[in-house]
């Protein structure tokens, strides 16, 4: 997602700076300084002054949920957050917005009924639990002049990043086909949808607080593989039932979590605030990602 919005600015503003794990450099017009997530550094310098902060910053949840695992899941997300809070408060000049990027996963397995902002019920579990710590971490900051803005993000739809190009190999060797039952719901946004939420809500000054960054319309996971199947013109699709995925889970030291928990996520308030989608139904977005 960093990639993505960094791609979407890199035309529109003076200077992209990305804080990195990585070595510090310039690179395609972006200047990438490193931090370790945990502590405050030489790297402040840059925030003060800066426009607009974003933080995506956290350890990958597709891996086994060992406790260390599970300690870094939590800490990587939990401390980065504190770390850049309490650099905010440090600099003369802190960003207008900081717009912290957490989960929709925080919502409860639904089939039954849609999760929204306003009576969208919380779940429970690891997953939920590290969601909860994230929000808190963000939300203790009172920064005067910063406008604070958590978007709990759904399935990124997007050709360099995320689940996508994973199961487009997966339709390629012709195992395209539902996970599980296949009932399970899947909240999604497509990646020029995430860059184009981010600046509507930098330049929106009523916009604040908690929104899901969902598309309006969620599809149960076979809606999703026979509308990728069919984008990719290769029909036929093996099914993965859940015992297959518990094993092959295991093998590749992931969760059967990140593709059976039923996401039905729906985007009320930016729908009620006028945010407008591109792509609002999952066909149109794959038919979109496989021209790039």
């Amino acid at each position: 997602m960093g990639r993505v919005l960094a791609d979407f600015y890199k035309d529109k503003v003076k200077e992209i700076i990305v804080l990195t794990r990585g070595k510090s450099e310039v690179r395609d017009s972006v200047r990438y300084v490193h931090w370790d997530g945990q502590h405050i550094g030489q790297w402040i310098e840059w925030l003060d002054g800066a426009d607009l902060l974003v933080n995506f910053t956290g350890k990958n949840v597709n891996c086994r949920y060992t406790k260390q695992n599970k300690n870094e899941i939590i800490n990587s997300r939990v401390h980065a957050t504190n770390v850049l809070g309490k650099a905010l408060m440090m600099v003369k000049n802190a960003p207008k917005v900081w717009i912290q990027c957490v989960s929709a996963t925080i919502y409860r397995d639904s089939r039954d009924r849609d999760m929204d902002e306003y009576t969208g019920e919380i779940g429970d579990g690891f997953s939920v639990s590290v969601c909860k710590q994230w929000e808190k971490a963000f939300e203790q900051f009172e920064l005067k002049g910063v406008r604070k803005i958590a978007l709990r993000i759904s399935f990124v739809l997007g050709n360099s990043g995320g689940a996508l190009p994973a199961l487009k190999n997966l339709v390629r060797f012709g195992l395209g086909g539902r996970q599980g039952d296949g009932q399970q719901y899947v909240s999604w946004i497509h990646e020029k949808d995430f860059a184009r939420l981010v600046d509507w809500a930098y330049y929106n000054e009523k916009i604040s607080g908690i929104y899901n960054c969902t598309a309006p319309n969620p599809v149960t996971n076979n809606f999703m593989m026979t509308q990728l199947r069919k984008a990719m013109d290769l029909p036929i699709g093996l099914p993965a039932p859940e015992y297959l995925l518990n094993v092959g889970a295991i093998i590749i030291g992931t969760e059967t979590e990140l593709v059976l928990k039923s996401r039905k996520v729906i985007p009320a308030k930016l729908l009620k605030e006028g945010f407008q989608f591109e792509f609002c139904d999952i066909e149109s977005a794959f038919t979109d990602l496989m021209k790039g």
